[in-house]
């Protein structure tokens, strides 16, 4: 797969500032509740304007400066939980219309509107996205399904509006798919071959680097 078969726009930009949300007995700071805007916005090397993280530790920096999830996927999760999803529900930045975890690599460059980005890594959902959404068991499924939507990092700078086309221009050698990369994380846990592949990727988030090279540090020597 050396190009992209479907086009892409953006259907959804959202931003939220972080707030204390209850988790069970205690209260912790999170920016899992994000809100459409229509205005266009400027994207900087951290983020979207009027964005903010709870947990910067797990979230944010320039590796995960925008979360995005697919909106192909939102029929999936009404259908399971027999509900309404509303964009936004998976605590994303950019809810993508017309592609999926299968049409893009690691790696990959795109750009939109005035913004370049790379993706870096899929996003890993914490029990925050279980509490956006008042359903426990839904980071877990979305690890299970690779469902979980991806980050990207900012190349070039710029400003972009709701409705802006994404075009990809550089397609990543390794040709490592976001879908693969979460059948590794999540699946193939003890792939040695596997993982080495993943961790051939030069563009892989550091987070993700780690995690995965202390895993086959693991399956190496243990």
């Amino acid at each position: 797969m050396n190009s992209v078969q479907t086009s892409a726009s953006l259907a959804s930009l959202l931003v939220g500032e972080p707030k204390m949300i209850q988790h069970g007995s205690k209260e912790v700071l999170s920016g899992i509740f994000k809100t459409a805007i229509v205005e266009r916005v400027f994207i900087s090397k951290t983020g979207i304007q009027g964005d903010g993280q709870g947990d910067m530790i797990n979230h944010g920096g320039e590796d995960k400066a925008i979360c995005a999830y697919f909106h192909s996927r939102y029929p999936y999760w009404e259908e399971q939980f027999d509900r309404p999803f509303v964009h936004g529900s998976f605590g994303e930045n950019f809810t993508i219309s017309g592609w999926t975890e299968d049409d893009l690599f690691v790696g990959d460059i795109i750009t939109i509107g005035e913004v370049t980005l790379q993706i870096s890594q899929p996003r890993q959902p914490c029990f925050k996205l279980g509490i956006r959404n008042d359903l426990p068991t839904l980071p877990l499924l979305s690890q299970q399904t690779g469902y979980t939507g991806f980050y990207f990092r900012v190349m070039q700078e710029g400003y972009i509006s709701v409705g802006d086309h994404f075009n990809v221009i550089e397609r990543h050698p390794e040709q490592f798919s976001i879908a693969d990369a979460n059948h590794v994380m999540y699946v193939e846990k003890d792939n040695v071959e596997a993982i080495q592949k993943l961790l051939a990727v030069d563009a892989l988030a550091a987070s993700w680097k780690n995690q995965l090279s202390k895993r086959l540090d693991k399956l190496i020597n243990d």
